[in-house]
């Protein structure tokens, strides 16, 4: 927007707190340079246009926002003479991109000293050039600081990652390890209870019958019902008895794997029934031992369908051999980051889906936004854990407009009031020395805000903090794939308004 040019007063502009120590041939040279201008209430200059002009302001009230998803969120708002705002990083040149970070608008008619971007980077490097070179310093270090120390929170969000997979890999595959030792010793004696059978006093019409209770009696283990504990314990009891009764050495040792196969005294009356008496107790031996290898099968297929689910859920965590973008169901992401991070979760917290199953996919960078999820639960884990007492960490899905909300609520001490505004702030961190790098909350913002035109928002009370990501159902008009490494957006620190 143009305003109206009016003529530039050295001596308005030295009362100006950015100008009072100039000289006379300096504040002439400003005006010479830049330009007196009123603006009536409306915009002035808009976010990502290219950054033409430095202004300072003379009289008036200015707004600045930022574009958050799609809403434009007010930053900073002020009548103070004096402050200034638009082309603050031209003196970098064309090493950084020269856009203006937000959007700026008055609410009044407002007065600026307006100074072209160029005028303003040369009187920089030409009246300050020790405080330009300190600028770019503190600019450019800070930049490949975050960027290092960014990098460092991914490698420990890995290394965390991988010591949880690590966990939850073992106990499947030590199960599968063990039921497969003992898999081999049951085959074993199966082969040698065979040899007895075949030498003893079985008729052919005898073998037959007990080779079809033995297949029979396989099929009864894969469909064996759930008991409770107390079920179990009487049916226990009534089996044990049942083969005392029958002359069965050590039935109380056999009667759980029955129980457990779902077989019954029903059952072994038909068995009794098919042999002969002086057959019986070799038969049910040869039983005992099918059942066993079926259920240690049953192990063993439990045990490597969990490790392949791990792997999976490994692969959809860091998004392997998939597009970067693309349409997704963030309820898998989740799922997978949960999964991923359950070894660190532990048993003392405990985990509530509340999903709404019904929202529609979105469309998301899906690697990125695990970050997010993992950055999110480790803090909401976190700061349960510094109660010392057992919580709860929900995560929640519901649609609200045209967005998907995804909220993580922690049962953890809150956010004090003080600081809320600055967790967001890169570096910033609650956390002792060493064990925070103050990033993980500023790289989520930048993933959400800048990457998929969201929002993250957070609320808090002493045993309830929610940190809420809000998504865009539908693609951006157009693709700005911001580098999350580069200034997230709290230019409060660049701009003075």
């Amino acid at each position: 927007m143009t305003g109206q040019v009016m003529p530039c007063s050295p001596q308005e502009i030295a009362s100006l707190f950015l100008f009072e120590k100039l000289s006379p041939e300096q504040l002439g040279r400003l005006c010479a340079e830049g330009r007196t201008e009123r603006f009536e209430a409306g915009p002035v200059y808009t976010e990502g246009d290219p950054a033409t002009c430095f202004y300072v302001m003379i009289e008036g009230t200015v707004v600045l926002s930022r574009r958050v998803g799609g809403d434009d969120v007010e930053v900073g708002r002020t009548s103070q003479r004096g402050v200034y705002a638009g082309a603050m990083q031209a003196y970098l040149g064309d090493r950084v991109p020269q856009t203006y970070n937000n959007s700026m608008r008055v609410t009044e008619p407002t007065r600026f000293f307006v100074l072209p971007a160029q005028s303003f980077a040369d009187v920089m490097r030409e009246w300050f050039p020790m405080a330009a070179h300190l600028l770019e310093g503190l600019f450019f270090g800070s930049r490949s600081t975050q960027q290092a120390i960014g990098q460092r929170e991914r490698l420990l969000a890995l290394g965390s990652l991988s010591a949880g997979l690590t966990h939850e890999l073992n106990n499947p595959a030590a199960a599968a390890v063990r039921a497969t030792a003992a898999l081999r010793e049951r085959v074993g004696k199966m082969r040698h209870k065979l040899a007895h059978i075949a030498q003893g006093n079985y008729s052919r019409e005898a073998l037959a019958d007990l080779i079809e209770i033995q297949e029979r009696t396989a099929e009864r283990v894969a469909k064996a019902p759930v008991l409770s504990p107390l079920e179990a314990s009487d049916r226990e009891d009534e089996l044990a008895d049942w083969l005392e009764d029958h002359g069965i050495a050590e039935g109380w040792r056999i009667a759980p794997t029955f129980v457990q196969a779902g077989l019954d005294t029903d059952w072994l009356e038909h068995v009794a029934a098919t042999v002969a008496e002086d057959l019986l107790p070799g038969a049910i031996g040869w039983l005992n031992y099918t059942v066993e290898t079926e259920l240690l099968m049953d192990e063993i297929d439990d045990s490597t369908t969990r490790i392949s689910h791990l792997v999976d859920a490994a692969k959809q965590y860091s998004q392997l051999d998939r597009a970067p973008h693309r349409v997704v169901d963030v309820h898998e992401l989740l799922d997978s980051t949960l999964l991923m991070l359950s070894g660190k979760i532990g048993p003392r917290i405990q985990v509530v889906k509340e999903y709404d199953r019904s929202v529609p996919d979105v469309p998301a960078y899906p690697a990125e936004l695990n970050q997010v999820w993992t950055n999110l639960i480790d803090n909401a884990v976190s700061a349960i854990g510094s109660t010392g007492r057992d919580g709860t960490l929900t995560v929640r899905t519901a649609r609200e407009g045209d967005r998907l909300l995804v909220e993580f609520r922690g049962t953890g001490p809150g956010i004090p009031a003080d600081i809320r505004s600055r967790i967001f702030d890169p570096f910033f961190t609650t956390k002792p020395v060493g064990e925070g790098t103050g990033l993980g909350l500023d790289i989520s913002w930048r993933i959400v805000v800048s990457k998929h035109h969201g929002s993250l928002q957070v609320e808090s009370a002493p045993g309830d903090t929610r940190f809420q990501v809000l998504l865009p159902l539908t693609a951006p008009d157009t693709d700005t794939d911001t580098d999350t490494d580069t200034e997230p957006g709290n230019e409060s620190t660049e701009e003075s308004v």
